[in-house]
């Protein structure tokens, strides 16, 4: 990063906002999520642009949400690692612009560090049930690896990151073997934050009929669809995060997949646990003076284990 570089603060009003709808951040989710956004939209909106040239809306498909957004680090000498980036929205909604700066946060940010990036839009259940997503995933990565040279990209160093439901789809790719035979490109690694990496529909679950919406209603097939249960010791290598208030089950989940990939591969793959961060402000943070996540992704990205 550019040492004149001086990133936003989180201010303490909002830190004092963090710890009080922490411990009943599932009483009022959907609120919640709404609240987080505004004010780290705000705060975001004083972090400095211009490490990245940023190419909108490229399509990759037919449907309008089967798009990206491409962010190419300034000056790079030589190819750069890419990640892509897979929003959440708990199946149903999400976009891959939540607002002006959420989530073009986290591509902005890697671009300063020589990480060039892409905003991976995809479609939603409705438009689209499992494993359709993925798909879209899949589609999104081999347009990338497709036109790399032309961003100053090294296709060899494709990384997958996904927050919330994102890393549902996005952790079928990386994981499920039956999706090889699609043409997605080799990955070098995966990046979940506060995913939902099971799929249930139990009643402690407030988003259970959005599972289904997404997966249909059979829960015997859950398991078979859930990214966790397709961990072996050849999956690629994993870097997982969390915060200290979660979606009701997204710790559950995420620990899951650490202790999973832990066993798999005889070694404790590099995790993060986010003090005082809900589900939302996991991944609204970055590109904030909070840089422990942003700091610890770059080193997984660019040595990953």
């Amino acid at each position: 990063m550019d040492p004149e570089t001086t990133l936003p603060e989180i201010p303490a009003e909002l830190r004092a906002l963090m710890a009080e709808v922490g411990p009943r951040w599932k009483d009022d989710i959907g609120g919640n999520v709404g609240l987080m956004i505004k004010h780290f939209s705000a705060v975001l909106k004083s972090a400095p642009e211009g490490g990245a040239a940023v190419h909108n809306n490229i399509k990759y498909g037919a449907h309008e949400r089967q798009a990206i957004d491409v962010f190419v680090p300034q000056g790079a000498a030589t190819p750069t690692p890419v990640v892509l980036f897979v929003h959440g929205g708990a199946f149903v909604t999400g976009d891959r612009n939540r607002t002006d700066q959420i989530y073009s946060n986290v591509l902005q940010y890697f671009a300063r560090y020589g990480i060039a990036g892409a905003n991976v839009g995809y479609r939603l259940a409705n438009d689209a049930t499992y494993p359709e997503a993925t798909l879209d995933i899949a589609t999104a990565a081999r347009w990338v690896r497709d036109h790399a040279s032309e961003f100053g990209m090294d296709p060899a160093r494709m990384f997958l990151m996904a927050h919330s439901a994102g890393a549902a789809h996005a952790g079928s790719l990386a994981y499920d073997d039956r999706f090889r035979s699609v043409g997605a490109p080799e990955l070098a690694g995966m990046i979940v934050v506060s995913g939902r990496v099971r799929a249930d529909n139990l009643p402690e679950n407030p988003n259970a009929a959005k599972v289904e919406a997404y997966y249909g209603t059979d829960s015997s097939k859950f398991d078979e669809y859930s990214p966790v249960t397709h961990i072996n010791s050849r999956s690629i290598p994993t870097f997982v995060a969390w915060a200290e208030f979660e979606n009701p089950l997204v710790d559950v989940y995420c620990a899951e997949l650490a202790y999973r990939l832990a066993v798999a591969k005889r070694k404790s793959p590099p995790m993060l646990w986010l003090r005082g961060h809900n589900h939302t402000s996991s991944i609204a943070h970055i590109n904030t003076a909070d840089e422990a996540l942003g700091r610890a992704i770059v080193n997984f990205v660019h040595k990953p284990t």
